[in-house]
């Protein structure tokens, strides 16, 4: 699913914000609560594939809520680069994934990087 997130040193963080859902009972945060192992994923398209490059994130999700140490201070990073989060902060609970492994490929370079 699409996410936006901000990281912090090796911390990838998201969080479930303001806009509409249909329930609060959201099912990635079943399937975090069942298995936490995840893999984030960013790539960047274009026109011209020379420009071509993916970035991915493997790591272990936890579940942060307000009463929960750290809370504020990850969404703090998200507030930081987005805008929108500045004008509202979201209210949700936050995912952080502690990274485990980094990987990527650009077509500038010779292979995938680890």
């Amino acid at each position: 699913m699409p996410i936006v997130f901000a990281t912090s040193g090796d911390d990838l963080i998201t969080a479930v914000d303001h806009k509409p859902k249909r329930t609060l009972a959201l099912r990635r945060l079943a399937n975090l609560a069942e298995n936490p192992r995840v893999a984030v994923l960013a790539d960047h398209y274009s026109e011209d594939w020379s420009q071509l490059w993916w970035a991915r994130a493997d790591g272990l999700a936890e579940l942060l809520t307000s009463d929960t140490p750290g809370f504020a201070e990850a969404l703090d990073h998200l507030v930081a680069r987005y805008d929108q989060y500045q004008q509202r902060r979201p209210e949700g609970p936050v995912i952080r994934i502690k990274v485990q492994r980094w990987s990527g490929w650009s077509a500038g370079s010779a292979g995938s990087t680890r």
